[in-house]
């Protein structure tokens, strides 16, 4: 049988470890641990000393001369432009990253848009994805939006202004077939102001038309008031607000005209 050394009775008798058994069965172990028991009796310990209240200022005191405050490195100017420029520098390396990808991006789009272009695969326009009825609408928005400009240009004009005569003259002219196509196409189930509206727009516009030279202040009050400009720009802004949102050219989605 194996028996305990002075370290494992030490720790038995502070009540580490599960030697107990072993020492009941065992004679040896149980006389070394006996004596061992005799002899810790027979010491006397003394009693730590109780700390006063300057105890923490004494230890201290001991300890503060040989600790070394802590100093934050000075910062220097040389320091402050080096870490100044290395985030400049990354910043503008992000950049030209982000410029990069996108140059290859639209580059990408522009090869695309190309190869379909030489393949025979072109845009088809707006107006050719629209049903009839649709094409109508556009045609008369359109018309609308011009013709109120005009109005807006003719209720504002001033016979000093010489250079005017013409512009309206040629967009009167141009406006003229355009109205009468818009009259062709005007149907029972359309707005019942339309026609009207339409009808002396037409008188207008062919005044406006015939009129050769410049205007003098007796044609601009005769235009003004003999088809009631006022009146007339009141009631195509009334028909053009009327009218269903219809697709722009440029992006094919929808758009509502603003008056």
């Amino acid at each position: 049988m194996t028996h305990l050394n002075a370290e494992e009775l030490i720790a038995h008798l502070y009540g580490e470890g599960d030697k107990a058994k072993h020492i009941e069965e065992c004679t040896e172990c149980a006389k070394a641990y006996a004596a061992l028991k005799s002899d810790m009796a027979e010491m006397d310990f003394p009693e730590p000393p109780e700390r006063d209240a300057s105890y923490e200022v004494r230890v201290w005191a001991s300890l503060a001369p040989s600790l070394h405050s802590y100093q934050a490195p000075p910062q220097t100017w040389l320091s402050s432009r080096l870490r100044r420029g290395f985030t400049f520098a990354l910043v503008c390396a992000l950049l030209i990253a982000c410029a990069f990808l996108g140059g290859r991006l639209w580059e990408r789009k522009q090869t695309h848009r190309s190869s379909d272009i030489t393949s025979g695969q072109k845009p088809r326009p707006v107006e050719e994805t629209l049903p009839p009825e649709r094409i109508v609408v556009v045609v008369l928005s359109d018309h609308l939006d011009r013709s109120e400009r005009l109005l807006v240009e003719l209720k504002h004009a001033n016979a000093d202004n010489t250079g005017l005569a013409s512009p309206l003259r040629d967009e009167a002219r141009t406006l003229l077939v355009a109205n009468r196509i818009c009259r062709q196409k005007t149907g029972p189930d359309d707005d019942p102001r339309l026609a009207p509206a339409l009808e002396r727009l037409n008188h207008l516009l062919e005044e406006l038309a015939n009129q050769s030279g410049s205007f003098n202040p007796v044609t601009l009050t005769h235009l003004q008031n003999e088809v009631n400009v006022d009146g007339l720009l009141f009631e195509v802004r009334v028909l053009r607000s009327g009218l269903p949102e219809r697709p722009t050219a440029a992006t094919g989605q929808t758009k509502g005209d603003t008056l």
